[in-house]
């Protein structure tokens, strides 16, 4: 079986786009040029690797079997030519992230100062909700993961990092606002705003609820801590979320922090990957550098309450 690594890059695109403009696009050439190169490849592996249902492109079997295998051979590649850079003393190459929504309050300041550190360095970061972020890692798509809640069925290097408290916020003119010591009962003629299921914030709230013996009456799911806020502002019930989502001076926010007994709820923000993955340099030199932004306390305070 004969395929040149162009035709594995170009078929990886498709595998991605599910659209041959798309990755004609992505990889700077023409359409006819992806479509003959996959013909060829195809050929070579003797079996049909996509089919096209109406305006949808699935990929076959072997197609699956042929992208996983393209993006192995892809990331050991780059990892070699990192290994090759790092030895002549350079830093430079891809890091390709997937973190949940909720940690945009503290990845781009690490970005930051990585990239002012390794200005070689270009990031690919992809911004998702939780159950996205899985599906990548399951797939082992990118070169770290960042969420909260890290899967339980999957055997992964994890590391704790950062402290993410979750938090009951209300309407600053709610009559709650102004009550300290409050119990959860006290809060079981409420209605909550919570994100949506799945969710690394919903997952952890619902598990303290669940073991408290508390069942929130839920009026609203929503899918960002903003819509959330602004919602809770609004009057419209009670909210659960990260304190990151915050700002440090608790006046600058359209919301209180409530005084609950049980709040905040301990979670962690965690990296990952899949255990067995060897790391790139440069994934390497961004997990020590998120060890060292944390040592030195370069992500801010946390938000007061």
């Amino acid at each position: 079986m004969h395929s040149t690594f162009r035709q594995l890059q170009l078929f990886l695109a498709l595998a991605e786009h599910k659209s041959i403009t798309t990755a004609a696009r992505a990889c700077h050439v023409t359409q006819p040029t992806v479509s003959m190169q996959l013909k060829e490849l195809a050929d070579a592996v003797g079996m049909p690797l996509y089919e096209q249902i109406g305006k949808r492109l699935f990929l076959t079997d072997a197609g699956h079997a042929l992208a996983d295998t393209a993006r192995a051979m892809g990331d050991e590649w780059a990892s070699f030519e990192q290994r090759i850079d790092a030895m002549k003393g350079l830093r430079r190459g891809r890091l390709r992230l997937a973190v949940v929504s909720t940690a945009k309050y503290f990845v781009p300041r690490l970005l930051g100062s990585f990239c002012e550190t390794y200005p070689g360095v270009d990031i690919a970061l992809e911004l998702l909700n939780r159950d996205a972020v899985v599906a990548r890692l399951r797939d082992n798509r990118d070169d770290l993961y960042v969420m909260s809640m890290p899967p339980t069925d999957l055997a992964l290097e994890q590391h704790a990092f950062l402290p993410n408290p979750l938090v009951v916020i209300a309407a600053l003119s709610h009559p709650l606002a102004a009550r300290h010591g409050l119990a959860l009962a006290d809060l079981g003629g409420e209605r909550f705003i919570l994100r949506e299921p799945g969710s690394g914030t919903r997952l952890a709230g619902d598990a303290h609820f669940q073991a408290q013996g508390f069942a929130p009456s839920v009026r609203l799911e929503l899918g960002s801590n903003e819509a959330i806020k602004y919602a809770v502002a609004a009057g419209m019930g009670l909210g659960v979320v990260s304190r990151h989502a915050l700002s440090a001076d608790a006046g600058d926010e359209p919301v209180a922090v409530l005084d609950v007994a049980g709040f905040p709820l301990s979670s962690h923000w965690w990296t990952l990957y899949p255990r067995g993955k060897r790391l790139s340099p440069v994934a390497s030199a961004f997990l020590e550098h998120i060890e060292a932004a944390v040592r030195a306390g370069a992500l801010g305070p946390m938000p007061r309450g």
